[in-house]
């Protein structure tokens, strides 16, 4: 089977060679693009997606596919090149599904619809980006009628991103969610709040970005195989994985949306960079799953960038650069700033307790477009009552409303937000395993050294890249299935002690 699974290596290798190369443009639109190349790059894109899509449906894959099954089903679970045929195997089901046509109409839409929701944002008009979502929501129920005997109409979306998932379970997970954390929500928003003026006292550009790159570095992150540059809405990409490249956006007046956006960022590329160098062009390189993914850049943006011993170590360097500003503020005040618990308008920007809430009512109002229960002109008005009723608080304009996510607008309407939630669920259970493995960790963050937590995160779980379901690596990680009580025994310890309750 030597030489047949060499032509099936050939072959992943040209469709990842087009994938990445379509990413290379994508990166570019988000980043340097003049904002005139909008057209081009949606015909450009199309083009890439056409020749992909026509190679990972050939009929040849499907041959070589079933000339190795036998062998591979002799290989053991744990074997690479099982793997490779079993995940090649559900890609290529997959996508013969889908027609090449709609591959190209949505690479095209997609691209004109971020250019038109890139220049429409910052003057807050919906009225401009509203037939580009109709026609998104559209091509997204398309997506889902190409697979029949779904149970909701989103749930082939969702297993798009986190294979084996539905609708319905993710119903279930938010509404024990709720259930855990409205209360904790309310117990704290009856208690004074935190001080955070100290994050609003203008923070030139330079020293945060002075600040970020030394610590994304100490993570992991290695700059000679990826970059950081500034987009719109932060994101990582990846071209190959010795290229993995992150964006971050600069807030002046607010010191943590650009430093905490690059640990976010940074926590989804020290995944792609961990993958087995042997998965390089093939569908088991990178993640299993957004959750699985998110689960990485909320560990290193919240469970380590946010704790106090990170901060007992990084805080006099901060300080260092911005002695105006911070030298007379003591690291407590600091903590507590950055830890805040307020309902806010942004998710992006949203403290950890009621982070998920963000996630859930968006969740909800793309299940409704999808249903066609709602109708996208209709969605702003909704978008804020949904705010006003769970988090208390007016949304002022779209651009911070309904507009102020990407998603939406850059890809499918549906089963992209659930990974967030997924991703603060799955990180505090894996921080668990990895503590009760290596109980020194704290302590090396608290000094400054990452190398025995990013070290058990690339055995456990970035080697493995997409060779197993997210499921399966929660069961190989932690000895059990995802479970919400990690989660809410961090958030309960964590902000018990900050608040006194």
């Amino acid at each position: 089977m030597e030489k047949e699974l060499r032509e099936l290596k050939a072959r992943l290798l040209e469709i990842d060679d087009l994938g990445e190369a379509g990413a290379v443009l994508g990166w570019d639109q988000q980043t340097y693009m003049p904002k005139k190349g909008a057209a081009a790059r949606g015909r450009q894109s199309a083009t890439l997606s056409r020749l992909a899509h026509e190679k990972r449906t050939d009929p040849g894959i499907g041959r070589l596919l079933d000339r190795l099954q036998p062998w591979a089903e002799g290989l053991g679970l744990d074997s690479d090149e099982a793997a490779l045929i079993r995940v090649t195997r559900r890609e290529f089901e997959r996508w013969t599904r889908v027609p090449a046509e709609f591959v190209v109409r949505q690479a095209e839409h997609s691209a004109r619809s971020f250019a038109a929701w890139a220049d429409a944002r910052p003057r807050s008009d919906f009225a401009a980006v509203r037939p580009f979502l109709e026609k998104s929501v559209d091509l997204s129920r398309e997506y889902s009628e190409f697979f029949p005997g779904y149970d909701h109409v989103a749930d082939p979306l969702i297993d798009l991103a986190d294979y084996g998932l539905k609708a319905s379970t993710l119903r279930d997970l938010f509404g024990r969610l709720r259930e855990q954390q409205v209360p904790l929500v309310r117990a704290i928003a009856a208690q004074p709040p935190a001080d955070d003026s100290c994050l609003h006292l203008g923070f030139p550009r330079e020293g945060q970005e002075a600040f970020f790159h030394e610590v994304v570095r100490a993570f992991g992150f290695d700059l000679e195989r990826g970059r950081v540059d500034v987009a719109a809405h932060p994101f990582t990409t990846r071209f190959a994985l010795d290229d993995v490249r992150f964006t971050v956006r600069y807030d002046e007046s607010h010191l943590g949306k650009a430093i905490f956006s690059a640990f976010h960022e940074a926590g989804h590329a020290l995944y792609e960079l961990g993958s087995n160098p042997a998965y390089e062009g093939t569908p088991l390189a990178g993640g299993c799953s957004s959750g699985a993914h998110e689960s990485q850049s909320r560990l290193w943006e919240n469970v380590v960038g946010r704790s106090r011993g990170f901060w007992t170590h990084y805080y006099p360097k901060l300080q260092t650069i911005f002695p105006a500003q911070l030298g007379e503020v003591p690291l407590d005040t600091f903590y507590r700033a950055i830890n805040r618990v307020k309902p806010s308008l942004t998710r992006v920007e949203a403290d950890e307790v009621t982070y998920n809430l963000h996630v859930m009512i968006r969740f909800d109002l793309e299940l409704a477009l999808l249903q066609g229960a709602l109708a996208v002109r209709d969605l702003p008005e909704a978008w804020n009552a949904r705010y006003a009723s769970d988090l208390g608080v007016a949304v002022p304009n779209d651009r911070e409303g309904v507009m102020q996510d990407v998603h939406w607008y850059y890809g499918t309407v549906g089963g992209l937000f659930q990974g967030y939630t997924l991703g603060n669920v799955l990180n505090a259970q894996f921080y668990e395993a990895a503590l009760a493995e290596r109980p020194e960790i704290p302590a090396e963050i608290a000094q400054g050294k990452f190398g025995t937590l990013h070290g058990w995160l690339k055995d456990k779980i970035y080697s493995l890249g997409n060779k197993v379901t997210a499921s399966e690596l929660v069961q190989q990680v932690t000895g059990g299935p995802m479970r919400i009580e990690p989660y809410i025994h961090y958030l309960r310890s964590k902000y018990g002690e900050l608040y006194q309750i």
